[in-house]
């Protein structure tokens, strides 16, 4: 009778183990992903290649002597103006070499003017008047460099722009030369993109470009374009950075652009094109993208492919226009594989 009592317990353990493990594989979370809408592409010899936004020109900012920093006043992202105050730092030593300064200055004075009575009087040796000028000369220069140490107390923007990073905070002892602040210059901007050595003979100073940043849902005409002259050792790309207006100043370093480089003379062809790091290599050699269904869940389909442009590929069969494709984090996903993008 207890080993039929014992057996019945451990069933009913086991199917009560079973309904749990299934219920915590309902519930877990979904896989988050990045992913792309499939849109129309025009093939009309253009060359799309990913870039990075850059500022046009960095400045940092340092003070120039050794001491604790009293106060920040300014926070990364904020505009600044030529000559504004940005940070200071505790002047007491450099207000207390100031008086010093000030005090033998006025002993210097002071004894000048006692000389010069006697050196006109003609009763003063001349080297002890040329002595006593030397020392107020001395006493002069002293004050100076005492004066100059305190307004270093103080660090202004020497240029325009907007706080990049701030690098030393309150109560932090700050080295002479070291960076407190980076002033970013973005007026303009120039957009870094590697170009393959096969693809850099194509590209000119006034090779057309179109940059889009969905970032900020902006997309803007290139400028003049700088052409790297030496290539990296392991990628044999070229860099190349395309000059662009930043009208509101809405282009920040660091974003991510799609540009895109047209070539002329080249016939228009329609078609649909995706990342071609989207497609995947299946085990039997066939090609395939993950989409996303309208309830979330990854699925797999398989596609054909034509020519790469840049960064891109042309997807020739197996998909329509808006389907939502798997662009990042493929790598953990099967077949019904909830996503969240």
């Amino acid at each position: 009778m207890k080993t039929k009592m014992t057996m019945m317990l451990l069933m009913m353990l086991a199917l009560f183990g079973s309904c749990s493990e299934s219920k915590k594989a309902e519930q877990k979370a979904p896989t988050r992903v990045k992913t792309q809408l499939v849109s129309p592409a025009i093939a009309d010899g253009s060359q799309t290649y990913v870039g990075i936004i850059e500022e046009r020109e960095a400045t940092a900012v340092s003070f120039t002597g050794m001491g604790v920093v009293k106060r920040v006043l300014v926070s990364e992202g904020q505009a600044v103006g030529r000559g504004q105050l940005l940070a200071e730092m505790d002047d007491t030593q450099a207000r207390n070499l100031l008086s010093g300064a000030e005090a033998q200055m006025a002993q210097a004075n002071d004894a000048l003017e006692r000389y010069k009575l006697l050196h006109d009087n003609g009763s003063l040796p001349e080297v002890q008047w040329v002595e006593i000028q030397s020392k107020v000369a001395q006493a002069k220069s002293q004050l100076e460099v005492a004066k100059k140490n305190l307004a270093d107390c103080r660090l202004t923007a020497p240029v325009s722009g907007i706080i990049g990073k701030k690098l030393i905070g309150t109560g932090e002892t700050a080295l002479p030369s070291q960076a407190v602040v980076n002033i970013l210059d973005v007026s303009s901007v120039k957009v870094k993109v590697a170009v393959p050595e096969s693809d850099i003979s194509a590209i000119h100073a006034t090779t057309p470009s179109t940059i889009s940043v969905e970032a900020v849902s902006t997309t803007v005409n290139g400028g003049r374009i700088e052409k790297g002259v030496e290539a990296d050792a392991l990628t044999h790309t070229y860099d190349v950075r395309i000059n662009v207006v930043n009208e509101g100043r809405k282009l920040l370093p660091g974003m991510v652009a799609s540009v895109r480089f047209k070539q002329e003379g080249s016939q228009r062809i329609e078609g649909k094109s995706l990342p071609v790091t989207a497609v995947q290599k299946a085990a039997d050699g066939s090609l395939f993208v993950w989409t996303v269904a309208n309830d979330s869940t990854a699925h797999r389909a398989k596609v054909s492919i034509g020519a790469t442009q840049g960064n891109n590929v042309a997807i020739t069969d197996g998909l329509n226009i808006g389907q939502r494709v798997v662009t990042e984090g493929y790598q953990k996903l099967s077949e019904g594989t909830k996503v969240i993008y």
